[in-house]
């Protein structure tokens, strides 16, 4: 018997949380939330072994957060629908409010730069000397960015300093919200001269607003 009428229903919310519980399952739910992937792929983007990542997909799974298809012998990974992604980021901001240990933890990993917001680097697409660097790879750049963004990896970064104009701010992002790739590149951008500044949240956040991409994804 339940120890009070209502246990069932809470059983079933605390699936959810159960599902969120566990820091591999929300790296795999953040990756995947940039685009589908097998789980090969994604237990190498992660940086998850490959049977743990299958394990929690699973979990994930019985939680109907995550969905999947099968293509030949090959299992492909995807968030279940676009409201799981606006849960998750509404579920990092409220613990990001909430909680001092992960904005320390945040700013450790990511530095202390001044974001630019979706909303204001969307005000300044309309100008002609704004600047977007997308320093993912290749690859990923082709499936979905930000329009008018130039894509210049992070590994090419060094290289092609020479291509970006010295007089106005770079913009850099890269995938989710706590990608370490762009902090990196605004950090080199600014030792050699630039004026330069992350994308608060990646694509992943210019997505979750609402915002269209350019690409094949």
């Amino acid at each position: 018997m339940p120890d009070f009428p209502e246990e069932p229903i809470y059983q079933q919310l605390a699936r959810i949380g159960k599902a969120l519980s566990n820091p591999v399952r929300l790296r795999l739910l953040d990756v995947l939330d940039q685009r589908e992937r097998t789980v090969e792929e994604l237990s190498e983007e992660a940086g998850v072994a490959l049977k743990n990542t299958s394990a929690q997909l699973q979990q994930l799974r019985a939680a109907h957060l995550v969905t999947s298809r099968k293509e030949g012998t090959r299992v492909h990974y995807r968030l279940a629908d676009e409201r799981v992604s606006r849960f998750l980021g509404h579920f990092q901001g409220f613990a990001h409010e909430r909680l001092a240990d992960l904005r320390d933890a945040v700013e450790e990993r990511l530095g202390s730069f001044e974001a630019v917001s979706v909303a204001e680097l969307a005000a300044r697409l309309a100008e002609p000397d704004t600047v977007v660097v997308d320093v993912r790879s290749a690859e990923a750049y082709a499936e979905g960015h930000v329009p008018g963004a130039v894509s210049v990896p992070l590994k090419e970064l060094r290289d092609r300093l020479g291509e970006l104009p010295g007089d106005t701010e770079i913009i850099a992002y890269c995938g989710g919200p706590y990608c370490v790739v762009s902090p990196r590149a605004v950090e080199m951008l600014r030792a050699h001269g630039y004026r330069a500044r992350p994308l608060d949240g990646g694509l992943t956040g210019w997505r979750r607003s609402g915002r269209a991409v350019q690409g094949s994804g």
